[in-house]
């Protein structure tokens, strides 16, 4: 649905993005990070035909950005973070002027309207005047003019920022649910938004593509071990001793303990090697209760911060 092929972009001699290549397939949600000014800002922009390329070509739904910019704005909807909205105008109004302006036909539009007013839960301030309204409203209504015309592809510039955690919920499972019918790249800086709503995550840095996958495939490239939390009742200077002779066991730190009784411990062993029936037979060998043992592995904050900090900076922090 979206092809991204060696996209460069100079603001004078200095590169915004360079090389960028990535396809998003219809109906597959992509995370799109990147920590500021990393380029993430500059590529939505030029698949929206908002700004032209230095170089390099951009198709959505086999119509090129450049060539044929009217094809593609038809098949895009476009929320950026700060939503282009009319403060002095009706949500109602305001709506039914985008749906004008983006060539929904008239005996559509009102349809049109409640569709999208029902998708966002802005019904009960569909007569209210925008200006009037709080942040968290004022972005909803944001999603909903880019919704308006039932666009094959949406970008969504960090569509929940301002809103209060319920509605943060209810945008995130419409993303999800968005996901089923439309194509969607979505920006955030919440990357727990990203595990929850996008099927894959292409992680931008310095203007280039570091990473594309799905998180759960980037944790398991990036971690250099194994890890797993394991539940005992007996103290660090009991079980430290026992746990890292364990062959394949790198190290064994003692974590926050649950009460008087039980004591946690981040086990780290050898990279794809798997102790834990091991651990649990030494557990029992030597008497010990075992009242968890969970893997883990790497979070997507720290797969982000491997691939966007410099070693050196990792290092000092």
């Amino acid at each position: 649905m979206i092809e991204v092929r060696n996209l460069t972009r100079y603001y004078g001699s200095k590169p915004a993005i360079v090389d960028v290549t990535f396809d998003v397939e219809k109906g597959e949600v992509l995370g799109f990070l990147g920590p500021n000014a990393a380029g993430k800002t500059t590529t939505m922009r030029i698949i929206t035909c908002y700004m032209p390329a230095t170089s390099g070509t951009v198709k959505v739904a086999g119509f090129d950005v450049f060539e044929d910019s009217l094809e593609v704005r038809k098949r895009i909807g476009y929320m950026p973070e700060n939503p282009p909205l009319y403060h002095d105008m009706t949500v109602e109004s305001y709506l039914d002027f985008v749906a004008k302006i983006k060539g929904v036909e008239p005996r559509e539009r009102k349809k049109s309207i409640d569709r999208v007013v029902e998708l966002t839960n802005i019904r009960d301030v569909r007569k209210t005047i925008i200006g009037k309204l709080s942040k968290g409203f004022r972005q909803r209504v944001g999603l909903a003019q880019a919704l308006i015309h039932n666009p094959e592809v949406l970008i969504l510039d960090e569509p929940t920022v301002g809103l209060d955690p319920k509605q943060i919920i209810e945008v995130r499972k419409l993303i999800k649910d968005l996901g089923q019918e439309h194509t969607i790249i979505l920006s955030t800086h919440i990357l727990p938004e990203v595990s929850q709503t996008c099927d894959r995550v292409l992680i931008i840095n310095e203007g280039r593509v570091v990473a594309e996958d799905s998180p759960e495939n980037l944790s398991e490239r990036l971690q250099s071990s194994e890890k797993f939390t394991i539940q005992l009742d007996v103290p660090p200077e009991t079980a430290l001793p026992v746990l890292e002779k364990v062959e394949g066991v790198n190290r064994v730190i003692p974590e926050k303990s649950s009460g008087d009784k039980f004591y946690n411990y981040s086990v780290e062993t050898v990279r794809k090697k798997d102790l834990r029936k091991e651990i649990a037979k030494v557990v029992v060998e030597n008497g010990w209760g075992l009242y968890e043992l969970r893997p883990h592995g790497m979070s997507l904050e720290e797969v982000f911060l491997r691939l966007t900090t410099k070693e050196e900076e990792v290092e000092a922090s």
